[in-house]
């Protein structure tokens, strides 16, 4: 019964005429920005972060949301037409859904993405609604040393999930920490790696953080390698798949959801890992593997569905745990931080009407996409041709002045235009920012439970192991870290051996 109450109050708070245009507005944008390449969801949600301070908490939340999992859709839209992924998880799809495109089977395709990523989205929604209160429930047990060990299971996730070298993610993650705990220390008073700077007493700015690795990085990096846009069809015909297309996509389809709907939970998981995941799956078990690659219908629905599940389940250890498993996520604790709401396993007590809102919004916008996916295709085939020499100064205006609507001081800006720079550096590197996010959001976090689990305990470290749940989440960071290094340096032994030898 409490289950049917509380749909009942997520339907009525997300069927608000506010809620509603928040809802649309955010998936639109989503789209459209998932289908330019080089922008996506996390750049863009960082240059509206300001402009959710004058928004409801609710309709803010549903806001960024709906720009989270709509860029899944346009992602692909981009990917499919032009070859050129418009979002990191779309990256896969460009593998079949470009090679179905030049065959003429483009609104197939397209058709083939919207709604297996429907289905994805609807099956997720569910997931969420199921399964978050009772973890939200089993969470609200947790002690300061429980919730130390859950953080540095996240981080330690994190790394080994983020793309490239774990050497590089460890160090942006170690990096992340540090600014995290620049600032007035609120257990001693005391300022930390503030240099008598009086701006950063109070920390540094989780916008100017996210706009400067993310928005001003991605704007130097996209202006310092122009991407040509090769557009195969300006008009889609043939759009309905036929009972063929539905007969290879619908298993696909379901495996792909089940596969996002798990990866998406998990710490350092999300959209990017489940559509990956879900192309070598399919691939595996295809009975024609070698088709795929050169315009394979299954490699297009798989990882679609996978990866619009992974972006919706996503928002459970965020919403649940105060976890998040992404850069995206990072950027909905800030948003909500910014309206002084902390996310854990009492925002369903505290905060229902966000909770079951957000997600009855979900269910909505996923039915917007797939109603605004194919009648727009050619508005965003349009919206491709634009020059982004004549975008970047926009998008250097709105965030320049969204920062400075923040506290009305020019700091913040200077700190974004510098964390810029080093973002820029570090896709140089090919080091990964993420981390670095994650880091800076669940650092203080994990010092501040650190700290208080040992002043319960009097100064002593086993309080740590001693605490059930807080070993076992020990021991799977420990084992995750295990699992990832020890090939490595077995291979590193051998090359040794064989130069000795």
């Amino acid at each position: 019964m409490d289950f049917l109450n509380n749909i009942v109050l997520g339907l009525d708070t997300a069927f608000s005429a506010t809620n509603l245009l928040y809802c649309f507005a955010g998936v639109f944008l989503g789209t459209a920005i998932g289908v330019l390449p080089g922008l996506g969801p996390v750049p863009t949600i960082a240059m509206l972060l300001p402009i959710t301070y004058t928004l409801d908490p609710v309709t803010a939340i549903i806001m960024l949301a709906g720009i989270y999992y709509g860029s899944q859709y346009g992602g692909s839209t981009t990917a499919i037409l032009v070859n050129l992924p418009g979002e990191s998880s779309s990256v896969v799809t460009c593998l079949d859904g470009h090679e179905m495109a030049k065959r003429g089977r483009a609104g197939v395709a397209l058709a083939i993405a919207a709604l297996g990523s429907f289905f994805a989205g609807t099956v997720a929604t569910l997931v969420i609604a199921g399964f978050a209160p009772s973890l939200a429930n089993f969470a609200l047990e947790f002690g300061a040393p429980d919730y130390f060990s859950l953080v540095v299971l996240g981080l330690v996730s994190a790394v080994i999930l983020a793309h490239g070298s774990i050497l590089k993610a460890f160090a942006s993650m170690l990096l992340g920490i540090i600014l995290g705990l620049i600032g007035t220390d609120s257990i001693s008073g005391a300022s930390r790696y503030t240099f008598g700077v009086v701006e950063l007493f109070d920390g540094i700015e989780f916008v100017a953080v996210a706009m400067g690795f993310f928005a001003f990085s991605e704007i130097i990096r996209n202006l310092s390698s122009p991407a040509s846009r090769d557009i195969v069809a300006t008009k889609i015909i043939n759009v309905w798949p036929n009972l063929s297309d539905f007969r290879k996509s619908w298993k696909p389809v379901l495996r792909g959801t089940a596969l996002g709907s798990l990866l998406g939970v998990l710490p350092g998981g999300g959209a990017t890992l489940s559509s990956w995941t879900s192309y070598a799956l399919e691939k595996r078990l295809s009975s024609h593997p070698e088709e795929f690659g050169k315009g394979a219908i299954e490699g297009v629905a798989g990882p679609e569905a996978a990866n619009n599940a992974g972006a919706q389940t996503s928002f459970i250890p965020m919403l649940t745990l105060g976890i998040p498993s992404n850069g995206v996520m990072a950027m909905m604790v800030g948003a909500m931080m910014i309206h002084s709401i902390v996310p854990g396993p009492s925002i369903i007590e505290k905060e229902p009407a966000l909770f079951w809102g957000l997600i009855v919004s979900m269910w909505i916008g996923n039915l917007m996409l797939i109603v605004l996916n194919m009648p727009l295709i050619g508005l965003w085939v349009k919206l491709l041709k634009v020059p982004y020499d004549i975008m970047f100064p926009f998008i250097v205006v709105v965030c320049c002045v969204g920062i400075y609507s923040i506290k009305g001081g020019v700091f913040d800006i200077y700190m974004a235009a510098i964390f810029g720079v080093f973002g820029f550096l570090f896709s140089k590197l090919e080091c990964e920012p993420a981390p670095l996010l994650l880091g800076f959001i669940l650092g203080p976090m994990m010092e501040e439970n650190f700290r208080r689990a040992l002043l319960i305990s009097r100064g002593e470290f086993s309080i740590f192991v001693t605490s059930p749940v807080s070993c076992v989440l020990l021991l799977l960071a420990v084992t995750l870290l295990m699992v990832v290094v020890a090939p490595s340096i077995r291979r590193r032994r051998k090359e040794a051996f064989a130069e000795e030898s």
